[in-house]
């Protein structure tokens, strides 16, 4: 089953069930789904593009959960707090930190950098081999981290 053909599926259900707030966060993985699809000239989005629309998706909930928490707005923050676990159920389980900085440590001696000035080389290998299984704003901290104590 594709990653869209289980997001219309996970609709349906959700529209037989009644559940307004799933499927509000549903409808809108779908919309941004269906704008990929139309606006490269492959119909089908991959399971790659897919996830990374839903990690964008999933960001900018928590990102406005975030806002809404400052403001003291409790009833907008629960529903974006819903939607956006909604929308983590379809993503990949994302790296500890843990496990973020043994790829850190492994990405610095394969490069061999040696301070701060070679942050662009490790996180050049690290962006594509982390891309999606962890935040890249942990990566840079990690990366920087690293690059400083060595």
């Amino acid at each position: 089953m594709t990653f869209t053909e289980r997001i219309n599926l996970d609709i349906k259900n959700a529209m037989l069930a009644r559940e307004k707030e799933k499927l509000a966060a549903l409808r809108d993985i779908k919309s941004k789904l269906l704008l990929e699809a139309t606006s490269s000239a492959d119909a089908d989005v991959s399971e790659e593009t897919a996830i990374k629309i839903c990690m964008k998706l999933h960001k900018q909930r928590m990102e406005t959960y975030a806002l809404y928490q400052e403001q003291q707005r409790e009833d907008l923050a629960a529903e974006e707090l819903f939607q956006a676990q909604v929308i983590e159920a379809y993503l990949p389980k994302m790296l500890s930190e843990a496990e973020v900085l043994v790829e850190v440590q492994a990405a610095v001696a394969q490069t061999g950098a040696s301070g701060p000035q070679d942050m662009g080389k490790v996180m050049g290998v690290l962006s594509g081999k982390l891309a999606g299984k962890a935040d890249g704003k942990v990566i840079a901290a990690l990366v920087k981290q690293t690059l400083t104590n060595s």
